[in-house]
């Protein structure tokens, strides 16, 4: 790395007192530099008796009116400094001063003249309104503001949701600045720092914020009108399109989520500012820096070494290309955002610094100092290990696999074959596309076809994802033991979830298999993180995982294929872990996964999972495959047979209900039941008379049994049924028992009441007749 001064501060207007307000040492100071990098402003925080100022320095000493803004406390201070693109004049830009109370000042640059102030607007609409945050976030404003209640409130939890998140275009043309209507984009929420990227606004929670909220990022996605809740220690959480006014309410958007996010551990946030690519940075107070992106997704990629951070220390933040510069503590660190490799450490001889834009110029970094401004101009070490020929190797031989599979040829497809037939043309783009992709950390990019750039934007969130898994491989192969642990649990979540996303082939099972029993509480939060898992307001249990990850969790492998060494498909797997980790979840994911079924296969398709083994019976022998049993295991299989509402396993568990004595359950189970079909409300109905013939146990519950009966049962069919299950006894029958648990006609004298006064099949056949006015019919006339 070459440090090399580009100008000493003679060069700007008013050059020295420049150099005097970044020499006084006093609180941090805001810098911010124009896009063209011709103008720098700073925002000076002073003590009395000097008032607080904004002042703008122009390079190359461009003459003009000057742009200088003091005010003394408690007036309202600037809360932000926006540079929005004009459309009137390309290239050129105007300068939007936002203040707290809400008023705006566009300001605009005219060469000899200098600053103009175009035109002031009332950003907020009530006059009570504090501006907390603002950004810019393409031709709109979107800033966060506190609504105070209108009286004193002592409720602490209503009083820490009363700011609201705003957006508003903000129209240049040649009649002048306009602003568009006031659209609330959230509401009742808690304060908010808002930061833009070119397609997304991040909110991030404020350090004083309320303890619940401050455990996950909302992602506000202007173009489709969509939230994601995502937290960095667990990843996407939840997305919803709010589709009106009414729908905007924090409290509504965070109604399906309360359960989850509850049990997260606070953000843990020092520093956070927008990446070049759209993505959030995030500096944790341990010196760990990642970066989210807008799909929710959480990546890690490097840690700053020292102490851990002070709330008061500050840390600079910047991308130029893929490389992220970082300054702390008097050292600047370049690290590949890629790989989370460090490309180089410096150490700085400033005590403070502040970057500037560096224009088209990606391998060089301006920082502003006290004496000046330097340019870094760095160069990306060769990569030694050359990881494109095995990477684009394993491409050619991932697709032999694939279209050999797929071959009706019996000829074996090889690497050599598959490079110079050209019929597979799949291969050859991606590999062309990673060789490119690889080769920017090594030298200038090389041309690729426009054909294939599309593709490259496409999966460039998945060459990210390749490379930091690479990454936290070689990190548990580093890692002392202490820190194995933590390395694992990340590494098997983006395992997990990459073989979620591949062909569910024998070789992918087997290592699902090993990654379970190896490290199955990892491998159960990463299941859970898949699939979605989690319990909506009313308690119940949701999933939200697509349907090719719902195909690859019921793929079921041929017979031969399962049971070698032990190997299980996935869909048991799973159940095992239900049971070890969460057992009450079992059923309802049961439940969950046949809903899906029944959605996307027909009834007994032998295409479909059902089609061999339904799946409560899988369910069940994982359950069996236990090695000890207890009373739990008795009613976890109760649970499995009834959750899948089958004919058969209801009868089952009514059978097993009645081995227990559950006599309670038994009639609750019947009257649920019994509604499904009339066949099976036949065949419990006679199973529970057959038990009543026996003994006297179901006595206590008759009047809820007897309207149970079927329709089409008669006096006869039930008498004949009670008969054939009476108990048999040794002795001869006596009119009037001592023992008092023998059948009597008085016991079921209300059910053949009820049977006796139900019309038949037959009256209803004849009800018309019957039912005549005149009966029986008159005579016809006889014939003389």
């Amino acid at each position: 790395m070459k440090l090399r001064q580009v100008s000493d501060l003679s060069d700007f207007s008013r050059g020295h007192w420049l150099r005097e307000l970044l020499c006084r040492g006093e609180e941090p100071s805001h810098v911010q530099s124009s896009p063209d990098g011709q103008h720098v402003l700073l925002l000076q925080k002073s003590r009395p008796p000097a008032l607080p100022r904004l002042v703008a320095f122009q390079r190359h000493s461009i003459a003009g009116a000057d742009l200088e803004r003091s005010w003394q406390p408690p007036q309202p201070a600037p809360v932000g400094l926006l540079f929005l693109q004009s459309p009137v004049v390309p290239d050129s830009w105007v300068l939007a001063v936002v203040w707290e109370h809400g008023r705006t000042e566009v300001w605009h640059f005219v060469v000899a003249v200098g600053w103009q102030l175009l035109q002031t607007l009332e950003l907020c609409q009530g006059a009570r309104a504090r501006v907390v945050s603002v950004c810019s976030q393409g031709a709109s404003l979107v800033w966060c503001e506190e609504r105070p209640p209108l009286g004193a409130h002592s409720d602490v939890s209503k009083c820490a949701f009363r700011f609201c998140v705003c957006a508003r275009a903000l129209e240049l043309g040649e009649q002048g600045v306009r602003l568009g209507t006031a659209r609330i984009v959230l509401h009742n929420s808690p304060e908010y720092q808002v930061l833009a990227s070119p397609q997304h606004v991040f909110l991030v929670p404020a350090a004083a914020g309320f303890a619940t909220t401050s455990k996950f990022l909302l992602i506000w996605h202007p173009e489709k009108a969509e939230f994601t809740i995502t937290a960095p220690s667990a990843g996407f959480i939840h997305s919803k399109v709010l589709r009106s006014s009414s729908e905007s309410d924090f409290k509504k958007l965070l109604l399906g989520s309360v359960g989850l996010v509850s049990g997260f551990a606070p953000l843990d946030i020092h520093t956070s500012t927008v990446s070049s690519s759209g993505g959030l940075l995030l500096v944790s107070t341990k010196g760990s820096v990642s970066i989210v992106e807008p799909d929710g997704t959480q990546r890690h990629i490097f840690d700053l070494e020292g102490v851990p951070l002070a709330q008061g220390s500050p840390v600079q933040l910047k991308t130029f290309g893929s490389i992220l510069a970082c300054v702390l503590a008097g050292v600047l660190y370049l690290v590949d955002q890629n790989s989370g490799r460090l490309v180089e450490k410096e150490v700085l001889s400033m005590k403070e610094v502040h970057f500037l834009e560096s224009q088209g110029e990606e391998d060089s970094i301006q920082l502003l100092s006290q004496s000046g401004i330097y340019s870094f101009t760095f160069s990306k070490p060769e990569d030694t290990s050359r990881p494109e020929p095995c990477l684009v190797e394993m491409v050619f031989e991932e697709a032999c696999r694939y279209y050999q599979r797929r071959s009706l040829s019996s000829s074996k497809l090889t690497v050599e074959k598959l490079k110079k037939s050209g019929t597979f043309q799949a291969p050859v783009v991606l590999a062309a596309i990673l060789q490119h992709s690889l080769h920017q950390k090594q030298k200038p990019a090389r041309s690729l076809q426009d054909s294939y750039a599309k593709l490259l934007s496409t999966v460039s969130l998945e060459l990210q994802s390749y490379m930091s898994l690479e990454l936290l491989k070689t990190c548990v192969v580093c890692a002392p033991e202490s820190e194995v642990e933590s390395y694992c649990k990340e590494l098997v979540e983006q395992e997990v979830s990459r073989i979620l996303q591949s062909d569910m082939d024998k070789d992918n099972l087997a290592y699902l298999n090993s990654v379970f029993a190896s490290f199955p509480k990892a491998a159960w939060k990463a299941t859970r993180s898949c699939l979605q898992l989690q319990q909506n307001g009313d308690g119940l249990l949701v999933a939200r995982a697509t349907p090719e990850v719902w195909k690859k969790v019921l793929c079921q492998p041929q017979l031969e294929e399962v049971g070698q060494n032990g190997m299980v498909p996935l869909f048991e797997l799973i159940c095992a872990s239900f049971l070890r980790f969460k057992p009450k979840w079992l059923p309802s994911f049961v439940e969950l996964t046949q809903q899906y079924v029944s959605s996307s296969w027909s009834y007994g398709s032998k295409e479909g999972p059902e089609g061999r083994v339904p799946l409560y019976k899988r369910a069940l022998g994982v359950l069996a495959r236990k090695n000890k049993h207890g009373e739990a295991d008795e009613e976890m299989e109760l649970e499995l047979l009834l959750c899948s509402k089958r004919p058969k396993a209801v009868l089952q568990a009514l059978h097993l209900l009645i081995h227990l004595k559950q006599w309670q359950r038994v009639v609750e189970v019947a009257e649920k039941f019994s509604k499904l079909s009339p066949l099976l409300n036949k065949e419990i109905f006679i199973t529970l008379l057959a038990e009543f013939a026996q003994h006297r146990e179901l006595d206590p519950y008759l009047d809820r049994l007897w309207p149970l009966c079927p329709a089409e049962l008669t006096a006869s069919d039930i008498l004949t049924t009670v008969l054939q299950h009476l108990p048999h006894s040794q002795e001869d029958p006596v009119p009037f028992s001592s023992e008092g648990n023998q059948l009597t006609v008085g016991l079921l004298k209300p059910l053949l009441q009820r049977v006796v006064q139900r019309p038949s099949v037959q009256d209803e056949m004849y009800s018309d007749a019957l039912q005549s006015s005149t009966f029986p019919p008159p005579t016809p006339p006889r014939e003389h």
